[in-house]
C-alpha cells in the first residue's frame, strides 16, 4: 500500500516539479509584488503630500515629522497580533482586510485640516497596515519551499523602490493640478488610497491560502508541494521567545544595525521631496520627475549588490558598503554647493543603502539555527521599525530649529558609519553560511 500511494508523488517529482515551482511563483509574486507597491505607496503618499500641505495649511516641519513618524507607533505594536492572527486565522485573509482599510484611511487623509486630525489618520494607517508585511512573509512560507524561499522574499522586496520610482512623477503630477476647487495634495491621497481597496477585494478572490485549495494546480501538484512544504517544516514548532532574543548580543546588534539603517532610510524616503523641492526650488512635477532618479538607482544597487553578494558567499561587507557610501553622500550633501545636477546626484548617493537590505536579512538565517532565527527576524524587524517614527522625526525637528538640512544630514552620516561598522563586527559561523549557500 505505501508503495501505491508514494509512486504518483515520486512521479510528479520527477517529472514536473521544476514546473510547479515556476507555476506558483508565475501566479503569485507578480500580485503580491503589486500588493506591496500598493502598500507602500499609500504609507509614503504624506510626504509629496507635505509639500502641499505645507502651502495650503502652514504645516511646519515639526508637524510632518510627527506626522510621518506617529504611523510607526501603532505599526510597530500591532505586528505581531497581526502575524497571530495570519497563522491562526488567513494569511489571504489578513492580506486583503489590511489592504482594502489602509486604502480607506489613505482616502479619508485627504479630508485633513488639522495637525491633529493628520496623526489620528497617520497612526490609523500604521494600525490597518500593520498585518500586512508579517502576513505576506507567513503566506510565502506556505507556498515557497526552502529553495526558493529567499528568491520571493527578495523579489517582494524589490517593490519598495520600485514604488518610489513609479510614485515619486505620479505624486508630483497629481500635486500640481487642482480639480473641482480642490488641492492637488487631497487628490493624492484619494487617488493613491483606491488602488489599495480594489486589489485587497480582488486578492480575495484572486489568492489561495494554501495548496491544498488550489484549483489552478492539478492534483498531483498539490500533493506534491504540500508534501514537500510538510516535510520543510521545523523540527520544533515553538521556538524560543523574545525575551531569549533580547538577551543574545548577535541579535542585539544586528537590530542596532537595523534600526540605524531604517533611521536613514525613513528620513531619507520621507523628506527626499521637500529636500529637493527647498534645495532646487522646483516645480511639483519636477519634484515628481527628479524624484524617482535616485530611487531607480537604489534599485538597482539592490539588485546588483544581492546578486554579488550571493555570487561570492559574503554578507557582511556587502551590507556595510553601501552604508559607507551613503555616508559619504551625506558628507557631500552638507559641504557641495547645491545645483539641480549636483542635489539629484548626490540625493542618488544616500539612496543607496538600501541595497542593505536584502543582503542584511540574509544573515541572521545563516548565523542562527532554524528556531532562533523565526524569532530573531521578527524581533529585529519590530525594534528596527521604531526607527521609523525616530529618523522623520527627528529630522522634521532638526530642520525646523535650525532652519536648515545639515544637522540632519549630520546626524544621518554618523548613523551610516555606525550601522556599517557594526554589521563587520557582527559574528559569523562559516559552516553555516557554507551549507545555506551550497544548499541553494
Amino acid at each position: 500500500m505505501t508503495g501505491v500511494h508514494s509512486h504518483p508523488i515520486a512521479s510528479v517529482t520527477a517529472s514536473s516539479a521544476e514546473h510547479t515551482r515556476r507555476q506558483i511563483a508565475a501566479r503569485l509574486l507578480p500580485f503580491v509584488f503589486l500588493l506591496y507597491i500598493t502598500n507602500y505607496l499609500d504609507r509614503t503618499s504624506v510626504a509629496y503630500a507635505a509639500i502641499g500641505m505645507a502651502r495650503d495649511l502652514r504645516f511646519d516641519d515639526r508637524v510632518f515629522g510627527l506626522g510621518i513618524g506617529i504611523f510607526f507607533l501603532s505599526y510597530v505594536a500591532l505586528q505581531i497580533p497581526g502575524a497571530i492572527l495570519a497563522v491562526r486565522w488567513s494569511a489571504r485573509g489578513m492580506i486583503c482586510a489590511t489592504m482594502i482599510v489602509s486604502g480607506s484611511l489613505t482616502a479619508l487623509t485627504a479630508v485633513a485640516h488639522t495637525p491633529a486630525q493628520l496623526y489620528l489618520a497617520r497612526f490609523l494607517l500604521g494600525a490597518a497596515e500593520a498585518g500586512f508585511f508579517p502576513s505576506v512573509i507567513i503566506y510565502l512560507s506556505r507556498w515557497f519551499i526552502h529553495e526558493d524561499r529567499a528568491k520571493a522574499t527578495s523579489n517582494f522586496m524589490a517593490a519598495i523602490p520600485v514604488s518610489l520610482v513609479i510614485g515619486s512623477p505620479v505624486a508630483g503630477w497629481i500635486l500640481g493640478h487642482n480639480w473641482f476647487a480642490t488641492e492637488g495634495w487631497r487628490w493624492l491621497f484619494f487617488v493613491e488610497g483606491i488602488p489599495a481597496i480594489m486589489l485587497g477585494g480582488l486578492a480575495f478572490i484572486f489568492l489561495t491560502d494554501r495548496p491544498s485549495q488550489a484549483r489552478w494546480l492539478s492534483a498531483g501538484q498539490r500533493r506534491w508541494i504540500s508534501q514537500k512544504l510538510e516535510q520543510q517544516k521545523p523540527e520544533s514548532p515553538l521556538p524560543r521567545g523574545i525575551g531569549h532574543a533580547l538577551r543574545s548580543g548577535t541579535v542585539l546588534l544586528l537590530s542596532s544595525a537595523a534600526f540605524l539603517q531604517y533611521f536613514i532610510g525613513y528620513s531619507v524616503i520621507f523628506w527626499l521631496p521637500t529636500i529637493l523641492k527647498t534645495k532646487c526650488g522646483l516645480l511639483d512635477m519636477q519634484v515628481g520627475l527628479l524624484g524617482a532618479v535616485p530611487y531607480v538607482v537604489a534599485l538597482f544597487a539592490m539588485l546588483l549588490n544581492g546578486w554579488h553578494s550571493d555570487k561570492h558567499c559574503e554578507r557582511r561587507w556587502h551590507a556595510a558598503v553601501p552604508l559607507f557610501i551613503g555616508a559619504a553622500g551625506f558628507l557631500c550633501l552638507i559641504t557641495l554647493p547645491s545645483s539641480i545636477v549636483v542635489t539629484v546626484l548626490l540625493l542618488s548617493v544616500i539612496c543607496v543603502p538600501m541595497a542593505f537590505l536584502p543582503v542584511f536579512w540574509a544573515i541572521p538565517t545563516e548565523i542562527l539555527t532554524d528556531s532562533q532565527a523565526t524569532v530573531a527576524v521578527g524581533t529585529i524587524n519590530a525594534l528596527a521599525s521604531l526607527a521609523g517614527f525616530a529618523g522623520p522625526y527627528a529630522f522634521g525637528h532638526l530642520t525646523a530649529e535650525t532652519g536648515s538640512f545639515a544637522a540632519g544630514f549630520m546626524v544621518l552620516l554618523f548613523c551610516a558609519i555606525a550601522a556599517g561598522i557594526l554589521i563587520v563586527l557582527t559574528p559569523t559561523t562559516q559552516s553555516r553560511v557554507t551549507t545555506s549557500v551550497t544548499s541553494r
